[in-house]
C-alpha cells in the first residue's frame, strides 16, 4: 500500500502506536501520554462508525466519514493503511494527518486495533515503536466491555471473539504492557515512550 514519499519519512518525526483489543485501556493510555507530553500529537483516524453518544467529536476523536467518501478517499490513495474491521464499518489512517503533526514538530501517537498497529509498524519501520495493551484475562476483557454500557450481548460476544484472535498477534509487536494496574501502566508507558524517544 503505497504511502507518505520516504524523504518524508526520513524528515519527520517517531510515531509511537498503541494497539489492544477493545477494552483493554489503550485510549486511557493514550490519552494520558497526550496530556503530559507537549511533544506528542495525536494521529486522528477516519471512521464510518457512527459517534458514541454525545462525547465524540468530529475532527477530535475521528473523522467520521460516510462509507462513500471513505471510499473515495480509498481510490485517491489518501490513506497509510485502511481496513474493514466491521462489515460495512471502515477505519484509517490519513496520509494529511501525519504530516499535519510532523509540520508541527512532534511525535505521532496512534490509538488503533491491531491489524491497524501491525500495518503501521511495517510502514513505519525502525521510526515507530509498536505496543501491544493487553489485560490479564479475557474475563477482565469481557467484564471491562460490559462496564462501558454501549455493548449488547451480541455485540459484545463479537468483540469478544475479535479479542481471543487478536491476541494471537501480539508477538508482531515491539513490546507488549499488560494493563492490570492502571497508575503502573502509565508510567510504564512513559518510560517506553522516554527510552524511544532519546535513540
Amino acid at each position: 500500500m503505497a504511502g507518505l514519499p520516504t524523504e518524508a519519512i526520513a524528515k519527520g518525526g517517531k510515531a509511537i502506536i498503541f494497539s489492544a483489543p477493545s477494552g483493554s485501556g489503550k485510549t486511557t493510555i493514550v490519552k494520558h501520554l497526550l496530556a503530559t507530553n507537549a511533544d506528542l500529537g495525536f494521529s486522528i483516524s477516519a471512521s464510518t462508525r457512527d459517534k458514541r453518544g454525545r462525547t465524540e467529536e468530529n475532527g477530535k476523536d475521528y473523522y467520521f466519514l460516510t462509507p462513500e467518501d471513505f471510499k473515495k478517499k480509498i481510490d485517491a490513495n489518501e490513506f497509510i493503511e485502511w481496513e474493514e474491521v466491521y462489515a460495512g464499518n471502515f477505519y484509517g489512517t490519513l496520509k494529511s494527518e501525519i504530516e499535519r503533526i510532523w509540520r508541527e514538530g512532534k511525535n505521532v501517537i496512534f490509538d488503533v486495533d491491531v491489524k491497524g498497529g501491525i500495518n503501521l509498524k511495517k510502514y513505519f519501520g525502525d521510526k515507530a515503536l509498536s505496543v501491544f495493551v493487553k489485560v490479564p484475562s479475557h474475563e477482565v476483557l469481557a467484564e471491562r466491555l460490559r462496564e462501558r454500557g454501549t455493548e449488547t450481548e451480541e455485540s459484545l460476544s463479537r468483540r469478544l471473539f475479535k479479542a481471543k484472535f487478536e491476541m494471537s498477534f501480539q508477538d508482531k509487536f515491539d513490546v507488549a504492557l499488560v494493563n492490570e494496574d492502571l497508575q503502573k501502566s502509565l508510567r510504564e508507558a512513559q518510560r517506553l515512550y522516554d527510552e524511544f524517544k532519546s535513540k
